[in-house]
């Protein structure tokens, strides 16, 4: 899990209306293997941990993992005797943890399919619960040298992620940014090589947004083009390593690791900047569903920066537990109140009181064996 004692933080000041989100978790250093869950059909139904102390372990998406270590490590402080690992490992492999009864919950960038909700069901008896804790955009982040303040076209940025363009450039590009230097160089594309949520947003958005994106939206797909990395992590480290290089990530990643990252035209024409704010105005006026299963692919206001998503938390209706279940209850409440400064200062997007409220009686109806 990349290392954020280096990071220069700033706040954001985000006014967010009806759907600005937000949600901070921090986490401890997870360990190679989660814990076996409270869960599991065969674990013991007593013991949180030895001298009072709970530990519950959690896995998923790496997309909110900075702002997941933060939470976890910030109420442990605050908390001592309890105990919350995080592994970044992607939201497919979350999903996978979370269904199998491995860990106390999971975290993805991708509601559950159908499918999803029926196997969980039919192994626990009981609808899961699906909660969102924050939001945040997915960027371009890239690496060519001399080249600031990049902007991207819809069709550059669509070009470059089927495979049509691969020179930086390309009229398509260099229309966009007149007087930049773009060097005839080849375009390398980063994408991700796991399963996950970062790309089931991303290509959801390129399936709304790309007239010759035929490779569909999903946490894994065929891609046409480019090099695979592992986890947002891998993601920004390969375009650091990789001049000409240019993929998507999470936006607190590029931020925090010194990346450059384009402007990008949105549903309106307008070529908007990855910014917190302009992230938040993609939810703006939108409803959430009963299940919190908002997806927003492809926005329509005018100021919005067009790829930003919900991030989701993974959790049993009826853990065996008591101890757990109540520090589970306790930690997200206290990071949709409490939590919303550092999902701020990492340029996440904290939920708004309302949908907060809604998501804290959701996560109550978790009961005890």
């Amino acid at each position: 899990m990349t290392s954020l004692s280096r990071l220069k933080r700033r706040a954001f000041l985000t006014t967010l209306t009806v759907m600005s989100l937000g949600l901070a978790v921090s986490c401890a250093p997870s360990t190679d293997a989660p814990a076996p869950s409270a869960n599991a059909p065969t674990a013991p139904a007593a013991g949180g941990g030895g001298g009072g102390t709970v530990t519950l372990s959690g896995a998923g998406a790496s997309f909110p993992a900075p702002l997941y270590q933060r939470w976890f490590a910030d109420y442990n402080k605050q908390n001592p005797n309890t105990q919350i690992s995080y592994q970044s490992v992607g939201s497919g492999a979350g999903v996978e943890q979370f269904l199998a009864g491995t860990v106390d919950f999971g975290a993805s960038d991708a509601p559950l399919k159908d499918e999803e909700r029926a196997k969980f069901e039919e192994k626990f008896g009981a609808p899961p619960i699906q909660v969102p804790m924050t939001g945040g955009s997915i960027v371009f982040a890239y690496n060519l040298n001399g080249v600031d303040n990049l902007k991207l076209s819809r069709e550059a940025y669509c070009g470059i992620v089927t495979g049509e363009i691969t020179r930086w450039n390309d009229p398509a590009i260099a229309s966009a940014n007149p007087g930049a230097n773009l060097p005839s160089e080849p375009i390398q594309f980063v994408h991700r090589s796991d399963g996950s949520g970062t790309t089931f947003a991303f290509t959801n958005h390129l399936t709304a947004a790309c007239p010759n994106w035929t490779a569909g939206a999903d946490k894994a797909i065929s891609w046409p083009t480019g090099t695979g990395a592992k986890g947002n992590e891998g993601v920004t480290a390969q375009i650091q390593q990789t001049p000409g290089a240019i993929g998507y990530t999470e936006f607190s990643y590029a931020r925090e690791n010194g990346l450059q990252m384009a402007a990008i035209e949105n549903k309106s024409g307008k070529i908007v900047e990855p910014t917190p704010e302009a992230g938040a105005l993609a939810f703006k006026g939108e409803t959430i569903p009963a299940d919190f299963a908002l997806l927003v692919p492809d926005p329509a206001n005018p100021d919005a920066y067009p790829i930003s998503t919900l991030t989701w938390l993974l959790l049993y209706p009826q853990m065996q537990d008591a101890a757990k279940a109540d520090a589970l209850k306790s930690v997200i409440s206290w990071a949709l109140s409490d939590g919303k400064a550092q999902a701020t200062d990492l340029g996440y997007l904290p939920l708004e009181d309302e949908l907060a409220t809604k998501v804290k009686a959701e996560v109550e109806k978790i009961t005890v064996k």
